[in-house]
C-alpha cells in the first residue's frame, strides 16, 4: 500500500512535468540555448524606419545574425551562407525571415544597410537602432561586441559570431556556430518549420 506521503510525491512528479518546458526536437546542427536567453528580443529599425520586433515575425522562422558591413571576413560570408541556405529551401524560404542587426550604427546608416544586406538576397531584412537599443538587443541574445582602434584612428569590432535561428511562436532559439555549412543550416531551419505552432 502507498502511503500518503508517497502520494502527494507522486502527483506533485506529474503536476511539474505538465509544467515543464514543451518538447521540442533538438536541433541536428545548432544548440538549443532558449534557456539562456528566454526574452530574447529587439526594437528596431529597417532602412526605410519602420519599426521591427521579433514577435512582428510570429508564424515564421526567424534568422538573426549580428554584425557590421564593414566586417572583413565573417559577416559576409555568414550572409552568403544564409542567401545558399534560402536557395536550398526552396519553397519553404517564404516561411523564414532573416534579419541581419547591425552592431556598428554609426557606420551603418539606413542608406547603407539598404544597399548591403539586399545585395545577398532580396528578402534580408538589415536593422540598426541607436547605441542603446543596439545594446539591450545585443544583451537578450547573449552577444558581445567591442570595438578594435587601428593606428590611423579606423576600427573594426569583435563580436559574437554565431547565426540564432528562431521558431514559428518565437521559440525555441538555436544557435549555429560560425562557419556551419549552408545544407546543415537549412536541416535545422526544416526542423524548426516542422514544430507545430
Amino acid at each position: 500500500m502507498i502511503s500518503l506521503s508517497k502520494l502527494f510525491l507522486l502527483v506533485g512528479m506529474i503536476l511539474l512535468a505538465g509544467c515543464s518546458k514543451p518538447d521540442y526536437p533538438e536541433p541536428l546542427n545548432a544548440i538549443d540555448i532558449s534557456w539562456q536567453h528566454p526574452q530574447a528580443d529587439f526594437q528596431l529599425l529597417d532602412s526605410g524606419g519602420k519599426s521591427h520586433r521579433l514577435a512582428d515575425y510570429r508564424g515564421k522562422v526567424v534568422v538573426v545574425f549580428f554584425g557590421y558591413t564593414h566586417c572583413p571576413e565573417v559577416c559576409p560570408t555568414t550572409l552568403a551562407d544564409l542567401a545558399q541556405a534560402m536557395r536550398l529551401l526552396g519553397q519553404d524560404a517564404v516561411k523564414v525571415q532573416v534579419l541581419f542587426v547591425t552592431l556598428d550604427p554609426e557606420r551603418d546608416t539606413p542608406e547603407v544597410l539598404s544597399k548591403f544586406i539586399p545585395a545577398f538576397d532580396h528578402t534580408f531584412i538589415g536593422l540598426y537602432g541607436d547605441a542603446q537599443a543596439t545594446s539591450q538587443a545585443a544583451k537578450s541574445f547573449g552577444v558581445n561586441y567591442q570595438k578594435q582602434f587601428d593606428k590611423n584612428g579606423g576600427y573594426t569590432l569583435d563580436h559574437t559570431d554565431g547565426t540564432y535561428l528562431i521558431g514559428l511562436d518565437g521559440k525555441p532559439l538555436w544557435l549555429s556556430r560560425y562557419g556551419q555549412r549552408s545544407e546543415l543550416l537549412a536541416q535545422d531551419i526544416k526542423m524548426l518549420l516542422a514544430i507545430p505552432q
